[in-house]
């Protein structure tokens, strides 16, 4: 396979219309047999792939040029305004991150990594939304397998979700961080897939608007304990490098299918093996 037809896989798998902003190829590569795929993948990781005879890096997170990996925080909006949130209060909840990304993207060093892969001559890619897009889509069916039973609670989504096998395997547990347990879970956001968490602003205009519960597969301190204090709603995390597997499994599934050898390092937690 080429770089270019594993980049088309997955943005087929995730139904996606093109490369998302946040994902790219910066070394290209032909006849790629060997792949070592990790979440995250810095100069010393390109280094070690080169010294194991790798063909190919993919990296999970974003390590280079995204100048407008903006514009992925916008599908939080589409998660949103999919549940009954209006569209302008879903905007509103996500235009302080996108501006803050949007400064972020001038003072990163953008190339370090891709530079370093372009020395070594080693082909070189990250694959952010399509992956996580896949990941959502469990968490979604693990989701509405609970609520169509009727009567569901937030406690009976968290166990759905802590059955996964990659859950099951990681050193994280799932957990509801904010909420009763045994509160009614009738309508549930999964906000996984728009680059980040949405932080306080998302989970808050979600809970506003008729929300039970929101997954995410992480947050930080200080916004959950805005939340806290108002008291409302119901906040599940499920980890972030499980949550992230969740996407990779099929992916990677895909892959030795037809025929690529992947190691896996760097987070990943292998579900295929």
């Amino acid at each position: 396979m080429t770089t270019d037809e594993i980049m088309a896989l997955a943005v087929k798998m995730a139904g996606f219309p093109g490369v998302p902003e946040d994902s790219a190829i910066f070394v290209g590569g032909r006849n790629i047999r060997k792949v070592l795929f990790g979440v995250d993948v810095g100069p010393a990781e390109l280094m070690v792939a080169k010294e194991l005879g790798m063909d190919l890096v993919i990296a999970h997170h974003p390590t280079g040029v995204y100048l407008d990996q903006w514009k992925v925080l916008l599908r939080h909006v589409e998660f949103m305004t999919a549940a009954g949130v209006p569209e302008d209060a879903a905007l509103g909840a996500v235009a302080e991150r996108i501006e803050a990304t949007k400064l972020r993207g001038q003072i990163s060093n953008f190339d370090q990594t891709p530079s370093v892969a372009r020395l070594l001559g080693m082909p070189f890619m990250n694959i952010h939304a399509p992956l996580d897009e896949l990941g959502r889509r469990r968490l979604i069916e693990a989701v509405n397998g609970v609520l169509s039973g009727g009567n569901a609670r937030a406690v009976d989504v968290v166990n759905a979700l802590a059955a996964l096998p990659e859950m099951a395997a990681a050193a994280t547990t799932v957990q509801q961080v904010l909420g009763d347990p045994i509160s009614p879970a009738r309508k549930v956001v999964v906000a996984h897939g728009a680059l980040t968490n949405g932080g306080y602003p998302v989970a808050k205009t979600c809970f506003d608007h008729g929300v039970d519960a929101v997954i995410y597969i992480h947050i930080d301190y200080g916004d959950l304990q805005r939340l806290r204090a108002e008291g409302r709603g119901n906040l599940i995390i499920v980890g972030h490098l499980a949550g992230d597997s969740l996407g990779f499994t099929p992916f990677i599934a895909e892959l030795r299918r037809r025929g690529l050898q992947v190691t896996t390092f760097s987070g990943v937690i292998d579900a295929t093996t």
